[in-house]
């Protein structure tokens, strides 16, 4: 398995996470065997935001004696109310709730305290405002929760928290699909059988905020990473072609920032087909041949940070380039720290001798010589 360090939080965690949601069909035996087996394969990072009391009492049984194993991403906003969930900013409500929490699972604290659930921008800075956020801030400085994070599904929420200096990490959505959408508060318009996309490509706003999480030191831990199963089946993909839970996987590992994606999982079977990500070729991994040749929405013009551009006769990492330059492409004034990262290159884009080999296996169509030359001129000296 391998590690990544999460923003600026000081904690590595494994690429491959564990999303916990699907572990509320299960029983205390079958959850402790999961768990286990995820464990036993080098996962180390679980989300924990179900409010139903035995899927918490469950999880707490299987990391038993096991605790400083896991780095816990725990929600505050999630309750259970009237034997079902409420998501809630009412604190006499939230604050048992959290409690709870703690208690199910067995510890004192967790390691990632997470603001549940902010979709709207109005919401946003009601509670970064409000008793919400001082209620989080107090937990922190008290070691209940040892960093402050934030779960949305908008672009436009994940970028005021990655910009709020007060948010350390996110827990947001990312696929092939949703990156494809603008924003929206209306988390169905992610799950529409159809996408009206006219030009293609990742939505300029989600590529900012990848860019800006980098930059900010805002680490990304990422859901719907397998948009519900949808992009397993040409039928129901929006792409109307199939992924593999591998290439999936890819995808969201190569976005900027982006430290693990969090799998949900029903079996051993499940993890097994996770994990095959740290040993798949690069064969297996590519995403991006699949989406340039989709009947629908193939993207267009755009760097995914895919890879297919290699090898290069010069040795330059070019999809690290393409990172580099775009992050500094935001920037009023170019960090010397961004500067250095891409002097200290082996090889960077002023090595390019314009053979022009990238571009014909790019499948997005890039001019890559291009982006090389202007990378250099933007980020030396």
């Amino acid at each position: 398995m391998n590690y990544r360090n999460l923003g600026n939080t000081g904690l590595s965690v494994s690429e491959i996470g564990f999303g916990a949601e699907w572990l509320e069909r299960h029983n205390r035996e079958e959850v402790c065997e999961i768990i286990r087996y995820a464990e036993d394969k080098g996962i180390n990072i679980l989300d924990c935001w179900m409010s139903e009391p035995n899927v918490r009492s469950n999880i707490g049984e299987a990391i038993k004696g096991r605790r400083d194993k896991w780095i816990i991403q725990g929600h505050l906003g999630s309750t259970w109310q009237g034997g079902q969930y409420v998501r809630t900013r009412d604190l006499d409500k939230v604050k048992p709730a959290f409690e709870d929490l703690l208690t199910r699972l067995d510890t004192d604290y967790v390691d990632l305290g997470m603001i549940h659930f902010v979709d709207e921008v109005a919401e946003f800075h009601r509670i970064m405002s409000g008793d919400f956020y001082a209620y989080a801030e107090s937990l922190k400085k008290d070691g209940v929760i040892r960093h402050i994070g934030m779960s949305t599904h908008n672009p436009d929420v994940a970028r005021l928290a990655a910009e709020s200096g007060k948010i350390e990490m996110i827990l947001f959505s990312i696929n092939p699909a949703f990156d494809m959408l603008p924003a929206s508060e209306d988390l169905n318009e992610y799950f529409k059988e159809e996408y009206d996309i006219k030009d293609g490509g990742i939505a300029p706003e989600r590529a900012e905020l990848y860019r800006i999480c980098e930059k900010n030191g805002v680490g990304i831990t990422v859901m719907k990473g397998y948009a519900g199963g949808r992009l397993f089946d040409e039928k129901t993909s929006p792409f109307k072609v199939a992924l593999t839970p591998v290439q999936c996987i890819h995808y969201v590992l190569t976005r900027p920032a982006v430290a693990s994606i969090l799998v949900g999982y029903d079996s051993k079977e499940h993890i097994d087909a996770a994990v095959a990500y740290e040993n798949a070729t690069e064969e297996e991994k590519d995403y991006a041949s699949v989406l340039a040749n989709a009947p629908k929405h193939a993207y267009k013009g755009g760097c995914t940070y895919c890879g297919h551009c290699a090898p290069c006769p010069k040795k330059i990492d070019i999809a690290m380039v393409n990172k580099l330059y775009d992050l500094a492409l935001m920037q009023k004034e170019i960090p010397t720290s961004l500067k250095a990262h891409y002097m200290a290159l082996s090889a960077n884009g002023g090595d390019c001798i314009e053979c022009r080999s990238c571009e014909k296996r790019c499948p997005f169509g890039v001019s890559i010589a291009e982006r090389m030359r202007n990378a250099d001129k933007l980020l030396r000296g």
